[in-house]
């Protein structure tokens, strides 16, 4: 169980994780010690998973963000894993979803440009054996960026 000091170290660390323990507990009005003790634990029992830096796609010369919806033509654990593999090796997928509904899978991907995203779809999505059908939507811009989850 976690309290709600702990809520707000998480929703604290959630808007910068590079938070000394002296800041931390600042903000928690706890000491340093005490506050660097409760991440820790927080940390060891996996709320915490990790620390990353976020990046700008466009600096990094990736223009095109979107949705790929793909949906199977049989449907089975050979296929699935079969699929799961191939996304598991694409740099572009940054995240993915297995769906209920119409599309068996949800993907977002970032790409330089539109070509990119085409050879995706159509020199690697679709000659996959197991899907029959990829459809896309093309980000015209994000006005919410991925937030912090709620506590």
């Amino acid at each position: 169980m976690i309290d709600e000091t702990d809520k707000r170290l998480l929703a604290a660390l959630q808007h910068n994780a590079h938070l000394t323990a002296q800041e931390l507990g600042d903000i928690l009005h706890l000491s340093p010690s005490q506050a660097g003790r409760r991440r820790q634990r927080l940390e060891a029992e996996g709320l915490i998973k990790s620390y990353a830096a976020k990046l700008d796609p466009q600096r990094l010369g990736l223009h095109v963000q979107a949705f790929v919806q793909i949906q199977l033509g049989t449907h089975g654990p050979d296929q699935a894993k079969s699929i799961a593999r191939l996304i598991a090796t694409r740099p572009e997928v940054i995240s993915a979803w297995t769906l209920t509904g119409e599309a068996d899978y949800m993907l977002r991907v970032f790409c330089a440009d539109l070509q990119a995203l085409n050879t995706l779809i159509h020199e690697i999505l679709l000659p996959h054996s197991a899907v029959s059908r990829v459809q896309s939507q093309i980000v015209m811009d994000q006005f919410k960026h991925d937030a912090p989850l709620p506590i």
